[in-house]
């Protein structure tokens, strides 16, 4: 996020980021949301509700403490992450579950009484089964319901409300009922429902905790999988033990056999398998040699290596990933807007709802005992605990079955408009080729001309840029010194070098190999035009089929040459447009949305971001730049091209699900609610069917584990 004055340049304002133990429902994240945007000095809220976080942008002038205010201000708790540790992540999910068991082996003692009293115990048995029950309700309630009575009190105490609210409201009144009614030898109390609905209240609580855990234990995980530390050349040749975050680039790391790598890197020296199956998801060992790009995490199977180090700490790859995989929750989707609008109107509604049921009931002269059950039934049946737990369920399931299999999402979004596309445009290199073209005449370059070559490809992430920059390395090429370094997307890297321009970029002129080439120009000398080889992606033609079956047609939008990509569009047998500058690609993709079409923009380059950004859902492979993989909604592992048709299907079946969940949800409000008011629900009832709807929504989105598959 920036800020900008008409007389500065734009300044990077700082982002902070909080827990928030407190996040029930959707309707939480419009609270936050909205609410944080409102104060002074705070310009943006984004809430990560799988998380059960929010990043604030703030002016700078901000500091933790009134941050912190501001956040508690609307009604919630909040912790400063760098505050918490990694070991507490999960300390919500072990409170729950603390309090769940509290309430279950309460729930089952005080049934076992409650049968006797059904059976028709009468007088001073019924009176010594109510008090007994009585002792272990109370201490159980005033347990078990911390977690409902602090929200609803942190909620009420800035003049606010939330779900937990009318939980609260319920619980008390029940409990206050059947201690009315042991106290005056009454023949029934609710004891048993009262903890009957917080045990089933916090065993949907813990699920939906646990599956939260799950999708953060993904990322703790992957971040595990790297070493602690590296053996580093020094000075002298000796070596020295480096904390992995002590690493910086350009330090060379021995790497044994069988040890995880600590920082990504290049080898300078061994010959080696990996495993990269952490990262690509493919379990066969790759062969890397001198040259070869070597990653965090990944693990040297058979010998030694020195490995140089390119990237360490946060800007490694397997760092990137993690952060994608923080943001793979929930965006603002469709249906997460319905929740929040629902959820917003819900604490309102139920309380009049319940009021008028109440002031109903004794008019018709049902009597105040009678009328207040009713009410309290009414309370606590319209919980709308499955409606805030239909959209984040599936969701969380199918980004976790997504992450196991190397795809990434950012958000819950993404998988919405990825389940509507309805057209694919690819880039090709890098996309339906693999990216690594090999050149093959780099032989016939002068010393001159190879050293502008590597300065200049040294500057550019372009798929071209790196083969060139692999291969002079590899020779031993000494780069020459350059200045004014400068890339223009979809047209090459310019800059000076002994006071005359250089340049590196598409070939002017028509050239054979398939037209795959970058032009080596030097102010006042002969061009030098490398020529490249590329191989296509493993399984592209089998996704595009897929993707036909799918009902998505497919055709190729390419900065290349019609030479170079002729051959790929004969092979994959779909159409194609070539010599495509960023900004035609844009007009593309604008002519196909103007004819109905929902984009699905594949592609990696920096010259395929802003067509990224345009499509109606993105994705690029994990190769990308960094342009595209911001641009990108989804960001895939590995080599083969199949991630595109599975993420497709994952999405179609996650909507399908999310629909299931929200007419599961409706309905079961639609009938209980009407049956509450006509006082054929007790508070234990209640309870049960409140509780068993969010059972039910949580099974069903877990159908999606194997959705990737």
């Amino acid at each position: 996020m920036t800020a900008a004055t008409s007389n500065r340049a734009p300044v990077e304002l700082p982002v902070s980021d909080f827990a928030i133990p407190g996040m029930r429902c959707a309707g939480c994240i419009s609270k936050l949301e909205s609410g944080l945007v409102l104060r002074p000095g705070i310009v943006n809220a984004r809430v990560n509700f799988t998380a059960k976080r929010v990043s604030v942008t703030h002016l700078p002038e901000m500091t933790m403490p009134q941050l912190l205010e501001a956040i508690t201000g609307i009604g919630f708790e909040a912790v400063a992450i760098s505050e918490s540790s990694g070991d507490n992540d999960n300390h919500e999910a072990k409170r729950l579950l603390k309090a769940m068991a509290v309430a279950g082996f309460a729930m089952m003692n005080i049934m076992l009484l409650s049968v006797s009293v059904w059976s028709g115990a009468s007088g001073v048995t019924r009176d010594l089964f109510h008090w007994l029950s009585a002792l272990i309700a109370l201490p159980t309630v005033v347990y078990s319901g911390q977690p409902f009575f602090s929200s609803a009190w942190s909620a009420l105490r800035k003049g606010r409300t939330n779900m937990d609210v009318p939980i609260s409201i319920g619980v008390t009144i029940t409990t206050a009922l059947s201690l009315y009614e042991t106290f005056t030898h009454g023949p029934h109390a609710y004891f048993d429902g009262v903890v009957m609905l917080l045990f089933f209240l916090l065993t949907g609580r813990w699920l939906d905790a646990v599956m939260r855990d799950r999708a953060r234990d993904g990322v703790s995980a992957l971040l595990k999988q790297t070493s602690a530390g590296a053996m580093v050349l020094q000075p002298g040749s000796k070596t020295a033990w480096i904390d992995a975050k002590a690493l910086k680039p350009n330090m060379v790391m021995l790497v044994a056999a069988g040890e995880r790598l600590a920082a990504d890197g290049m080898v300078t020296e061994g010959v080696s398998s990996f495993d990269l199956s952490l990262l690509t998801g493919e379990t066969t060992a790759q062969s890397v040699v001198v040259g070869s790009i070597v990653h965090a995490g990944t693990l040297n199977l058979d010998a030694p290596v020195h490995v140089r180090v390119t990237a360490a700490g946060a800007d490694t790859a397997i760092a990137d990933i993690a952060r994608l995989m923080e943001q793979a929750s929930q965006g603002k989707s469709l249906y997460v807007r319905v929740a929040d609008r629902a959820a917003r109107l819900y604490a309102p509604a139920v309380h009049t709802l319940a009021a008028l049921s109440f002031l109903g009931w004794m008019v018709a002269g049902a009597g105040w005992h009678e009328s207040l059950l009713i009410a309290v039934a009414v309370l606590i049946i319209t919980c709308p605990c499955a409606l805030g737990l239909a959209v984040p369920a599936a969701q969380i399931v199918v980004a976790g079955a997504l992450m196991r299999a190397g795809i990434l999402v950012k958000d819950g979004s993404a998988l919405e408009r990825l389940a509507e596309v309805d057209l694919a445009m690819f880039d090709k290199t890098g996309t339906l080729t693999m990216g690594r073209p090999t050149p093959i005449n780099l032989a016939d370059a002068n010393g001159e001309q190879k050293a502008v070559l590597l300065a200049l490809a040294r500057a550019s992430r372009h798929p071209l840029s790196e083969g060139i920059r692999r291969a002079l390395e590899i020779e031993g090429v000494a780069a020459g010194k350059i200045d004014q370094v400068r890339e223009v997307a979809g047209a090459g890297v310019f800059a000076t070098a002994n006071g005359h321009a250089v340049s590196l970029g598409r070939p002017d002129t028509e050239i054979s190999h398939e037209g795959l080439a970058s032009e080596l120009q030097i102010q006042g000398k002969p061009s030098f035009v490398v020529h490249f080889s590329d191989e296509m992606r493993p399984h592209a033609a089998a996704t595009l089929s897929e993707l036909q079956s799918l009902g998505l047609a497919s055709l190729i939008i390419s900065g290349d040459r019609a030479e170079s990509v002729a051959p790929v569009a004969r092979a994959l047998g779909i159409t194609a447009q070539t010599s495509m500058l960023p900004q035609e690609k844009l007009n593309a993709i604008a002519r196909q949305k103007a004819a109905g079409h929902k984009v699905l923009m594949v592609g990696d380059g920096l010259n395929d971001g802003p067509a990224l950004a345009a499509g109606y859902a993105s994705i690029a492979p994990a190769s990308a730049s960094d342009a595209g993989q911001n641009a990108a909604d989804v960001v895939f592992m590995g080599d083969a091209l199949t991630p595109v048709a599975t993420a497709i299907r994952a999405a179609r079946r996650t909507q399908h699900i999310v629909r299931q969940n929200f007419i599961l949800a409706i309905g079961y409000n639609a009938l209980a609610v009407p049956l509450a008011i006509a006082g054929y629900v007790t508070p234990l009832i209640a309870a049960a069917a409140m509780s068993g709807s969010s059972l039910v929504v949580v099974a069903n989105a877990l159908r999606l584990k194997n959705a990737a598959k």
